[in-house]
């Protein structure tokens, strides 16, 4: 499950960090990754459940892939507009090279679910079975079941002049049928299309008593298809076949040209599901006629048709995750720690005066958050709360606490990013329910994704007033905080508190902060301070010292930042980077990169830590931070990097989120020069895994 190769430079003789030959492409490298979670999916050592969840998190990222990607590739190709990147690979070259791994990513998903998952769901007693399996007994069982839930919601549609091809949602589910016969009004029928409204479930369980088992299951679209008669009384049904289409999801809103941000966004999301198409996936039996006919009224081509040997909708089978009771064959489930103040039933304001909490999480509960903030909306000495709200959901706990804490008099303040992707529609109606309640709610910076996770609480106390600091790697979302590794510090250093305090005013405000004394924040000083902070490693180095850089991100591709890893590489810094998906730096290029190594982790956990390390010739420095190193986060966002200044809690980081992750040699890829990702293997070393090491420590 590698890249395919790109060209390896050689050492040139007078090295230019600018040559295009030096940069992996950013959007090929993001791609990438699909591939070694796919590779989960095909992992025996993995339970069966949790293959079949890694499966469909392929697909689901591919989706967004296209829905975002390949849609602003597209747009930029077409009008001529598109900039290459340091890679400087033609937009045109780029489609072309998605395309082929796109095509080679989809063969290899249904060939996993074909060859591998089915048949071994099957040995454990988990079945789906298509139509030319079914005995008598439960054909009349679908059969009734059709007729009574589905057919009586459905709305088949006959094309003709006076009926149109339709509009076709995002992503949904539909059939193009082909007729033979003539219609109620003598006229010949030739096609219909069908559309499997999102109210029906995809995948239907068939009673134990009707099957002979308890978890055999069929998919709608096989219902659809078989009983496509039933659908167009009169007609015979030639054919019938599925397909789905995939739309740009991006929502087109010039920040500077609105008054209103939220009711623009508003407008835009009612159209999103009917945007521009950009893939259309189709059953691997349709006929070109029909295909060529859906490509002409989707204004697609050939080359963006994706045929699939199985269901278009392959990653609806997610639901049986949940709909088997079958433990063992899914990951053992754990009790995350409370934070000490918790398990001593003390005040967490009265456990932080002595010493600071750090958050590895999902080991550590994220209860220990939803319990600051519940203490500080009922405490009486609490004048003041602000926090940031990227992706929190719209049923969190945290949301009524915000609400409960207006409510007792609190003055609370919420930085709610609207352009937050996929969350507009739920960030949108949080907004509007604390303002009702009386939170002042500020919509980030126009031009700028707030994306920094911030909590401040400002507390009266016998000696004045003293604010509490709550800064994460991650959102503030109970749910992605069980499945999602994620760093968070809980602080009362005053140099901290000042400086969110400032960046808070600048939030609502708009005002420019005067030069912070402790975080680093994009669009300002992170960047600039990172690379500082890399080229203070060149200077040890030359004087003599060790060089040495950790860090851990999710994607890295800013330019400038990949330049100065390799003069840094170049000056003989050594550098270990974690990096879960898309890399452009390429390691191990002679003269250039030899003392870079770049390694992804994928386990059952996503890994969303960001983690930056600097040796700093012994007297180490150690950041966590809501900013990947991409141009994106460094300089069209809000970010912020904090440190980690209790030296207890910066080894705990260091050990548990870098040193732990570099021994890894069971979930660890390591990226080659080439492209090329390879799996690293214990080999005679004891196997090691940084997730269930950590896991480890909980027992």
């Amino acid at each position: 499950m590698n890249a395919s190769p790109e060209n390896t430079p050689a050492a040139p003789a007078s090295i230019d960090l600018d040559q295009p030959e030096l940069y992996l492409n950013r959007e090929l490298a993001a791609l990438e990754f699909n591939f070694r979670v796919l590779a989960q999916a095909s992992d025996p050592d993995m339970p069966l459940l949790e293959r079949l969840r890694f499966l469909c998190i392929t697909n689901t990222n591919l989706d967004e892939f296209f829905e975002v990607r390949v849609a602003a590739l597209r747009h930029h190709f077409a009008f001529g507009d598109s900039i290459p990147g340091p890679d400087h690979m033609p937009a045109g070259e780029v489609l072309e090279r998605i395309r082929e791994r796109s095509l080679a990513l989809t063969s290899q998903q249904y060939a996993v679910w074909q060859n591998e998952l089915l048949p071994a769901l099957a040995r454990e007693g988990i079945r789906f079975i298509n139509r030319r399996q079914w005995n008598d007994k439960q054909h009349r069982w679908l059969k009734g079941y059709f007729q009574n839930e589905i057919l009586p919601v459905l709305s088949p549609l006959g094309l003709d002049p006076a009926h149109p091809f339709p509009r076709i949602l995002n992503k949904s589910l539909n059939l193009a049928v082909t007729l033979d016969g003539h219609d109620a009004f003598g006229r010949e029928g030739h096609m219909a299309l069908v559309r499997a409204p999102r109210s029906l479930p995809r995948i239907i369980r068939l009673p134990e008593e009707v099957s002979g088992s308890r978890h055999d299951f069929v998919f709608l679209s096989g219902l659809l298809n078989h009983f496509a008669d039933d659908m167009f009384p009169g007609f015979r049904v030639k054919g019938s076949y599925q397909f789905r289409v995939t739309r740009n999801s991006e929502l087109m809103v010039d920040e500077d040209e609105v008054e209103n941000l939220a009711s623009a966004l508003s407008e835009e999301l009612a159209g999103r599901g009917y945007a521009k198409p950009v893939r259309l996936e189709i059953a691997s039996n349709c006929p070109k006629g029909i295909t060529d006919l859906l490509t002409a009224n989707f204004g697609l081509g050939e080359h963006d048709v994706y045929r699939c040997d199985g269901p278009v909708n392959i990653n609806r089978v997610i639901a049986i995750h949940d709909m088997i009771d079958r433990p063992d064959l899914k990951f053992s489930k754990f009790v995350p720690r409370l934070a000490p103040a918790l398990t001593q039933h003390l005040s967490i304001f009265d456990g932080l005066k002595q010493q600071d909490i750090l958050l590895h999480q999902p080991y550590d509960a994220f209860q220990t958050v939803i319990e600051l903030l519940r203490q500080a909306a009922n405490d009486p000495q609490v004048l003041a709360i602000k926090q940031t709200l990227y992706r929190v959901g719209i049923e969190s706990p945290l949301i009524d606490l915000l609400v409960q804490a207006a409510r007792n008099g609190k003055d609370v303040t919420v930085v709610v990013e609207l352009r937050a992707r996929f969350d507009e529609a739920a960030n949108i109606e949080l907004a509007t329910r604390l303002q009702e309640v009386g939170v002042q709610v500020v919509y980030g910076v126009v031009g700028h994704k707030t994306h920094a996770k911030m909590l401040l609480i400002v507390r009266r106390e016998d000696d004045g007033l003293r604010r509490y600091a709550h800064l994460s790697t991650g959102n503030y979302h109970t749910g992605t905080s069980k499945q999602y590794t994620d760093l968070a510090l809980i602080t009362v250093q005053p140099e901290i508190g000042e400086d969110m305090h400032n960046i808070f005013q600048q939030l609502s405000g708009l005002g420019q902060v005067s030069r912070l004394k402790r975080l680093l924040q994009s669009p300002f000083t992170l960047h600039e301070g990172v690379i500082k902070r890399i080229e203070r490693e060149i200077e040890h180095v030359r004087a003599g010292r060790t060089g040495r850089i950790i860090a851990r991100m999710n994607a890295l591709n800013e330019p400038s930042v990949v330049k100065a890893l390799y003069r840094a590489s170049m000056a003989g810094v050594e550098i270990d980077l974690i990096v879960r998906g898309g890399c452009t730096l390429r390691p191990d290029l002679p003269g250039i990169s030899e003392h870079i190594r770049v390694r992804s982790v994928v386990g059952r956990f996503l890994e969303h830590s960001r983690v930056y390390w600097f040796a700093n010739g012994g007297d180490a420095e150690l950041f966590c931070s809501s900013a990947d190193w991409m141009e994106r986060n460094l300089k069209h966002r809000v970010e912020v990097a904090f440190p980690i200044l209790d030296p207890h809690l910066a080894a705990r980081v260091y050990d548990e989120a870098l040193l732990n992750y570099l021994r890894d040699n069971t979930q660890a890829w390591r990226l080659e020069a080439d492209g090329r990702y390879s799996r690293i293997t214990p080999g005679e070393r004891p196997p090691h895994s940084a997730q269930k090491a950590l896991l480890g420590q909980l027992d």
